[in-house]
């Protein structure tokens, strides 16, 4: 059996050491900590690196800490709408799930749309029916939304700004996994962005622009979604690997580059087939953690860890 590793993320954005509250940093930690300890249970134990990924999102989902599932963004009228994918490399399956808004865990609706087979996106209250329909659990509206999260959305509204928050002071979440087959996967969740309009979705649900997996790489994102969902960035990264052999490092480099020169910001993790980890970002911090086979196991925010 081949070793195996996971990462994990809770977004990239304005985490800056000795400005962001102690709080929050410990609660942070330990969400990450949380999450890798989910996922490396499964993997350790022989599990599939899908179940793996999908196991460290749920819990991140759950921490009000991070913009997905409790305490994701709200959108200019006072709502939710939640957005997820996996992306199964070993068999090239996917699912995603876009602006949802009564489903709790979003990645687990993202996996059932995926295990059914028939489609691969659905969007909005057939979303959540559908979710529904498969047993999944659900939760009222005031269970996702944090004081937190209402007052950035008022302080946003009370500039008068008609567009929305692209601070991300905290964002989406995701995973990426190499199980011990040689299987690769990955999944996203967020919330999108505070004071989001007109039902935009941005790039995390989407497969090829902030998730992937194919049996070369896996990449979960984080960022400002309309650039990466310009690049095709997951996919761009993947591709670079796979097609002209560029090392992960340096393909991950580079189309954080692109997304620079488009005027957007953000980060992603990317795990190889052989083992390969990577994270970059380009704001202050990412939210990150990882853990391998061989006992290695870290958990960081600052650019400078």
């Amino acid at each position: 059996m081949a070793a195996w590793t996971l990462l994990v993320h809770g977004g990239s954005g304005r985490m800056i050491r000795g400005k962001l509250p102690p709080a929050t940093d410990r609660a942070a930690r330990a969400a990450l900590d949380g999450a890798l300890e989910a996922g490396t249970r499964l993997l350790a134990g022989g599990g599939a690196a899908l179940d793996a990924v999908d196991a460290a999102v749920r819990v991140l989902e759950d921490d009000p800490v991070f913009n997905a599932g409790r305490g994701a963004a709200l959108t200019a009228d006072g709502r939710v709408e939640l957005d997820a994918a996996v992306a199964d490399g070993s068999s090239r399956r996917a699912g995603a799930v876009a602006g949802v808004s009564t489903t709790r865990s979003p990645v687990a609706l993202a996996r059932a749309v995926m295990e059914d087979g028939r489609h691969v996106f659905l969007a909005g209250n057939a979303a959540d029916g559908f979710g529904t329909r498969a047993g999944l659990e659900r939760a009222a509206p005031g269970w996702f939304e944090t004081a937190e999260r209402r007052d950035q959305l008022a302080e946003l509204l009370a500039r008068g700004d008609d567009v929305y928050d692209l601070d991300m002071k905290y964002g989406t979440v995701g995973a990426v996994a190499l199980d011990g087959q040689g299987r690769l996967a990955a999944a996203t969740s967020t919330g999108g962005v505070t004071g989001k309009r007109w039902g935009r979705v941005g790039d995390s649900p989407v497969i090829g622009a902030g998730t992937w997996a194919d049996g070369t790489v896996a990449l979960s994102c984080t960022g400002t979604g309309e650039h990466f969902l310009r690049l095709g960035a997951a996919h761009e990264v993947a591709a670079r690997v796979r097609l002209a052999g560029v090392p992960l490092e340096r393909a991950l480099a580079d189309v954080l580059a692109e997304v620079c020169a488009l005027g957007g910001t953000g980060g992603a993790i990317a795990l190889g087939r052989d083992g390969t980890t990577e994270w970059a970002f380009t704001t202050p911090g990412l939210y990150r953690g990882r853990a391998s086979a061989d006992g290695r196991r870290d958990v960081a925010i600052y650019d400078d860890e």
